[in-house]
């Protein structure tokens, strides 16, 4: 994730962030400029936002990230409700820009995802889901960046984050035609690190959790309902999904733990051993995990330096965003050294490896496809933003509604 900054006083501030903590801006990220926005109540009243003017002198402290159709121009004019899972729970920090057909009680799009809720009369149950919404808007952010939202003919992903009730079977994390199921007991810090130990897992997060089952939503829409030549390669590289799924998580758990060479020349973790899909999801999150922690290195203007007998090392990051989108080769050159940095510093926390993976040739060659699908669509979709701009007479602000 990318550095922001208070569109007020210029100070730092992040994603999650619902205030600035040097002027007292209120905060909310807006979809339309992929930025955090600094917000006051509006002129005119009413339950209605609006930007916040830059203090005298300060400079530009936003990146021009968006292509939604919202010009800069515009910006200073526009009013934003806030998400109602703000003003009703304080579990959301994205707004939306205000138009005559938003709603007073509107979702942002980001909520608008999560179609069922445990029982929010419950406190606990109103902090684990306000947890999964903040790694769940991650997500939202990094598939807006690679211009996986609003896909043509598709209407998912559904989200419910479900509670186990006694006398009911307990409730499953996964994705079956477009619905991610997540269990909200995973947001809980014990719970997680003891089935991450009873999995014989190195790495359990609820991030890691829904890059991995959306996925299995985006196999379903850019391999099983993709171009033809794109399934026929994922059955080179991942295996034959027609395989059968239930009779293959069996025998996955029947042989866990999986030793580590059965494994780590050809799949990312063990669990991908398991059936294709796995394969497919698990490598798909390895990449959103790339994608991530790519961003967040360029954004400090990370310079790696590795001192060596042999001579030194030096290593400059690169944004996992530009157009056109950058070779894989050189995202993975970037990735090994901020890896390497970034589990040095975890160490010397006392804490486990934060990225607990090392990527064999076979891995690498798996997630390049993955690159290489995102590519394609991230593409696409900047020819279509292009065409569109192009055939517009007037630049209107565009609302997810």
């Amino acid at each position: 994730m990318r550095l922001f900054h208070c569109g007020h006083c210029g100070f730092l501030v992040f994603f999650e962030s619902f205030q600035c903590v040097h002027c007292g801006s209120t905060l909310a990220f807006v979809r339309e400029h992929v930025d955090v926005v600094a917000l006051q109540p509006a002129s005119e009243g009413g339950d209605l936002w609006e930007r916040r003017l830059p203090r005298p002198g300060l400079g530009v402290t936003h990146e021009n990230t968006s292509n939604a159709g919202v010009s800069e121009s515009e910006e200073p004019y526009l009013r934003y409700r806030m998400c109602a899972n703000r003003t009703r729970y304080q579990v959301c920090n994205f707004a939306l820009i205000n138009t005559p057909q938003t709603p007073h009680d509107a979702l942002c799009p980001a909520c608008r995802q999560t179609r069922l809720l445990p029982d929010l009369s419950e406190p606990l149950n109103v902090r684990r889901w306000g947890q999964i919404e903040a790694a769940k808007r991650r997500l939202f952010y990094i598939d807006v960046r690679l211009g996986l939202v609003h896909l043509p003919g598709e209407v998912g992903p559904i989200f419910e984050f479900l509670a186990d009730l006694p006398g009911s079977m307990p409730v499953l994390t996964g994705h079956a035609s477009g619905l991610i199921t997540l269990n909200i007991a995973e947001a809980d810090d014990d719970e997680r690190v003891r089935r991450r130990v009873a999995f014989h897992e190195p790495y359990r997060t609820l991030l890691g959790h829904l890059r991995h089952e959306i996925g299995h939503y985006f196999w379903d829409v850019l391999i099983a309902r993709g171009t033809g030549h794109r399934l026929e390669e994922f059955r080179t590289l991942f295996g034959d999904e027609r395989h059968d799924y239930g009779q293959a998580l069996q025998d996955y758990y029947a042989r866990t733990p999986v030793p580590d060479h059965l494994w780590q020349n050809t799949h990312v973790s063990a669990y991908a051993t398991a059936h294709p899909w796995e394969d497919w999801a698990e490598t798909w999150a390895h990449y959103l995990h790339l994608v991530d922690l790519l961003e967040t290195a360029k954004s400090f203007d990370t310079q790696i330096n590795v001192p060596s007998p042999l001579g030194d090392q030096h290593f400059t990051t690169i944004d996992p965003f530009l157009m056109p989108p950058p070779p894989f080769e050189s995202m993975l050159s970037a990735l090994v050294p901020t890896t390497l940095l970034l589990n040095s510093l975890t160490r010397s926390l006392g804490q486990i490896d934060a990225y607990p993976f090392a990527l064999s040739a076979q891995a690498q060659k798996k997630m390049r496809f993955v690159h290489e699908v995102v590519s394609e669509r991230r593409v696409a979709r900047a020819a279509q933003m292009t065409s569109s701009m192009h055939g517009n007479t007037q630049n209107l602000p565009v609302s997810d509604t």
